[in-house]
């Protein structure tokens, strides 16, 4: 490589404008909270930190639940930014309030660790997916189990990814086994149809206008892309080596980020 191309190489290189320290274990989830200048993360030492953007500081002291040191597997935040649900190692399901910090409503009734949460598009409902092969709904104002969504059955060996569909007609769940993405009627939990693949589906997202759900997969790293109105796929997006670990779409699904195993991020347009 000519001097010319490497120092091109290294100016190219995106670094990032901030490190923030304080954990002690794995960071597993990181949510973005409303005026763009905080961020919050949890972790396998079982807090949640609060950081400001612009300095990289933390913000106050850890969040933890009193007397808990459990691993915090995945979080989300409400819609209208009030609220983070939180799964745990040991099966909980947490809602945590943000400007205090502190739990205010506590579910239980997985058995195994809770790899993911999704909000309802109205804020109305929790659905969580779990390592012991269900999914589980949940109703934020009474804080009960859904009757009739909780448990969902969903015949994944585990639960990876659930996923509510922008209207909140359905919900997708993702896992272990050849029936790697499944979709159910959100109201009563009924199964509407199975997406075969060949690998684990890790995460989900649809598109805004409901009309794609797209899906990273495990082993190859693979991402990809399914019609709605068939549920047949449409795109295959190649590029990560390793399981792609989660995907976000911008708000107005012209760009796709997704994160890896293999130590890469990509933007898909």
């Amino acid at each position: 490589m000519s001097s010319a191309a490497a120092s091109m190489k290294k100016k190219s290189a995106v670094t990032p404008c901030k490190t923030m320290r304080g954990h002690t274990s794995y960071v597993f989830g990181v949510a973005h909270l409303p005026g763009g200048q905080r961020i919050i993360t949890c972790s396998g030492d079982g807090s949640f930190r609060l950081w400001d953007l612009e300095s990289g500081a933390q913000i106050g002291d850890e969040w933890r639940d009193e007397g808990d040191e459990e691993t915090l597997m995945t979080t989300a935040l409400s819609p209208n930014g009030k609220t983070l649900a939180s799964g745990s190692y040991d099966g909980t399901v947490r809602l945590w309030d943000v400007e205090t910090g502190k739990v205010v409503v506590k579910w239980k009734g997985h058995t195994e660790l809770v790899w993911s949460v999704c909000w309802s598009p109205n804020g109305e409902r929790v659905v969580s997916g779990s390592q012991d092969g269900t999914a589980r709904v949940w109703d934020v104002k009474s804080e009960e189990p859904v009757k009739g969504l909780n448990p969902i059955k969903t015949g994944h060996k585990h639960v990876h990814a659930v996923s509510y569909s922008p209207e909140a007609t359905m919900i997708a769940t993702g896992g272990y086994n050849e029936h790697g993405i499944k979709i159910w009627d959100a109201k009563t939990g009924k199964l509407v149809s199975t997406i075969k693949i060949d690998r684990t589906a890790w995460c989900l997202a649809w598109t805004w206008d409901e009309k794609k759900l797209i899906a990273g997969l495990g082993v190859g790293g693979s991402i990809r892309i399914f019609d709605t109105a068939t549920w047949q796929q449409i795109a295959d997006l190649e590029g990560h080596t390793r399981p792609v670990y989660s995907i976000t779409l911008f708000q107005n699904d012209r760009l796709l980020a997704s994160t890896s195993w293999d130590k890469t991020a990509r933007l898909w347009n």
